[in-house]
């Protein structure tokens, strides 16, 4: 369990420089006064902080802006060069990698077939190490120029150990992964979970941006939310908080692969709408009995040709979905709640219209008004892109600590111990 820890001068450095890069990359170009309005800091600490930027090469000159009436504003943007961050996506069915530039564009994707069977940890490993070379290989990049890759993986992680703790798709507890990922991949690794990876995403270039309160949905197999509170991420004491996938929705309801019964999960993500769609129609061509990508497919086919039997099983889903989004309207009153995953971009706006429908009938009136519900615009894979966040932040620690602040002594492999991932409100 996590305790508390005051933040140290080095933490916030770290915080503001990350902020500072963070609305760069948004913002391209921008001006260092157009950078201490939009991050509340002084522009004697801006500018501080962009020198430094500018001596990484993270950054660059790119001309001028007239001011009015005084002397022209120095404008700066990303360095897209000067270095690249990979993002790895592992999910039940896949390990998707991509491969970004300093402006989070992607330059390079690779993906792996997670087929049944091979959920053992050396196995998974196996599989983000070819990805990860596939995408360095495709961008024909040096080495050198990767400056971390970020691991998203489902279930509860522990960032500073590097430890997946518990992952409830295949029964792992404590597999110490970036560990064995650093027997294969020799670049900074930095571990977290899809919830944060999504709400981070969403919070840089999604439609969370600019949102102080927000819920992102994660649909997938697995189901949870990530939360922006306060206009930071929200971790809980443990970096736990999220797993709203396994709340209860139905008591005594459907088994659950963490044990209990009538979780979220079971009702709204793959293999739960796969079981909502067998209950209507158990001889029905849609359903693919061993794959949730092709059944899902054809759900969203079955929608757009109006099929009666993919409509209802939509509209089931809908309605726990539905239950379920108001239940975190009513606790959070978030601005924005985002549909996120491949579930809900498959299924997308019939599934947005039903869901909205369905928080109307059970969310109170006052946070409901202030709630827009939305499918995520981002149109890479989200998780991978908040990974590679989480790979810039630690990269921009680093820093920190190779200008004298280390505490503790180099390893190979750097783990991410920042306590925020989006920059403190």
């Amino acid at each position: 369990m996590g305790t508390p820890v005051k933040r140290t001068s080095r933490d916030i450095r770290t915080a503001n420089r990350y902020e500072v890069l963070r609305q760069i990359i948004a913002e391209s170009p921008t001006s260092r006064q157009e950078l201490a309005a939009a991050t509340g800091l002084s522009l004697a600490t801006v500018a501080t902080l962009v020198g430094e930027l500018l001596d990484l090469r993270m950054i660059t000159e790119v001309g001028f802006e007239d001011s009015a009436g005084g002397r022209p504003r120095g404008l700066v943007a990303v360095n897209s060069s000067g270095g690249a961050l990979i993002g790895v996506d592992i999910a039940e069915t896949y390990v998707h990698v991509e491969l970004f530039d300093l402006g989070l564009n992607v330059l390079a994707r690779a993906e792996e077939d997670v087929r049944a069977g091979e959920s053992l940890p050396e196995q998974v490993v196996g599989h983000v190490a070819a990805a990860v070379g596939s995408v360095v290989t495709q961008a024909g990049i040096e080495g050198a120029r990767v400056l971390g890759v970020g691991v998203s993986v489902p279930g509860q992680v522990d960032r500073a150990t590097g430890t997946s703790e518990y992952a409830p798709n295949w029964d792992w507890h404590d597999v110490p992964l970036l560990d064995l990922l650093t027997e294969h991949i020799a670049y900074p690794l930095y571990l977290d979970n899809p919830l944060r990876a999504s709400a981070v995403a969403e919070l840089w270039f999604g439609a969370a941006r600019g949102r102080g309160n927000a819920v992102v949905v994660n649909l997938g197999t697995g189901v949870g939310a990530g939360l922006v509170l306060g206009g930071g991420l929200h971790r809980g004491v443990s970096n736990s908080a999220g797993e709203w996938g396994h709340t209860t929705m139905v008591l005594d309801g459907r088994l659950c692969r963490c044990g209990n019964h009538g979780c979220v999960e079971t009702y709204v993500g793959a293999r739960g709408i796969m079981l909502n769609l067998r209950e209507i129609g158990p001889d029905s061509a849609l359903l693919h009995p061993d794959d949730q990508t092709a059944t899902i497919d054809a759900l969203a086919r079955g929608v757009a040709a109006d099929d009666p039997v993919a409509r209802r099983a939509v509209h089931e889903t809908a309605r726990y979905l539905g239950a379920g989004v108001a239940d975190l309207v009513n606790l959070f009153n978030p601005e924005i709640v985002v549909l996120s995953s491949w579930v809900a971009r498959t299924l997308g706006e019939p599934l947005l219209h039903e869901v909205r429908e369905a928080v109307a009938r059970h969310a109170l009136p006052r946070p409901l008004a202030a709630t827009e519900i939305v499918l995520s615009p981002i149109p890479t894979d989200p998780v991978c892109l908040g990974a590679a966040t989480f790979a810039l932040e630690g990269a921009l620690q680093a820093v920190g600590q190779k200008n004298g602040t280390r505490t503790t002594p180099a390893k190979s492999t750097t783990r991410a111990r920042s306590r925020t991932t989006a920059p403190p409100s």
